[in-house]
């Protein structure tokens, strides 16, 4: 009977059921669209394999879609033998690549080398950060000429290259602006996001302290270049180039 039909899938006068066109179909996305993910939980899903990490504040409502549809993102990067880490308290959550002697899994994520400036800088960052919460501070703040000087003290007394070695500093500070550990509020001055926490927790701050103070080599792993210059341990969540 046709009381009993969907008005929207009404019966035409041939007998056959109404054609419905295909971008009035919510589940296809796209022709040919297999894909049970809600639309906004893909988005977080590609923002998640793409970059470091997603973040409350950059990204707000990107940020509650994760939270709304976390399991099943997990699921899916779980697929692919990668885990996701979420921080609520501090907003960001980011992903890793699963290792284990179990199974012999495929590597996905490929680790994206710090320099040792840029690492310098990571240290100085976690530093002011830990020093201002500690006072009660909301939030961090530092200079690009306070960051420059910083990283020139720990330059051999022989260098003579200063101008090139502060186009360093200048490059990478740029990096850590485009990665979400600083926010550039007004010209050459930053807040420091709470990103340094994560990529930087108590121990691994304090043992790559003692390495710059001991003359320490380029970093290895996912802070790191190259190989054959060890350092102690991993300084960063390890995960894809982060391209904005």
């Amino acid at each position: 009977m046709t009381d009993d039909l969907e008005p929207a899938r009404a019966m035409e006068p041939d007998g056959f059921i109404a054609p419905v066109a295909m971008e009035s179909d919510p589940t296809e996305l796209f022709s040919g669209d297999t894909g049970t993910l809600d639309p906004a939980a893909r988005v977080v899903l590609v923002d998640l394999l793409r970059r470091r990490f997603l973040s409350a504040e950059r990204t707000p409502e990107r940020w509650q879609a994760l939270l709304e549809h976390q399991t099943i993102i997990e699921s899916r990067l779980h697929d692919v033998f990668v885990t996701l880490v979420v921080d609520r308290d501090r907003g960001i959550a980011y992903k890793r690549q699963v290792r284990t002697g179990e199974v012999d899994i495929p590597i996905l994520l490929r680790d994206e080398p710090y320099t040792r400036v840029e690492t310098v800088l990571l240290v100085q960052l976690r530093t002011l950060h830990q020093a201002e919460s500690r006072a009660g501070e909301v939030a961090a703040r530092v200079d690009a000429e306070e960051l420059e000087q910083w990283v020139l003290s720990y330059m051999d007394p022989a260098e003579t290259n200063v101008a090139a070695r502060q186009r360093e500093v200048r490059g990478a500070i740029a990096r850590l602006v485009t990665e979400g550990f600083l926010v550039e509020e007004t010209l050459g001055r930053y807040r420091i996001t709470a990103l340094v926490e994560v990529v930087l927790p108590v121990d691994r701050l304090a043992e790559l302290a003692d390495w710059l103070r001991g003359g320490g080599r380029p970093v290895v792993g996912s802070a790191a270049v190259p190989d054959d210059e060890a350092a102690p341990g991993d300084a960063a969540p390890e995960n894809e180039e982060d391209d904005e």
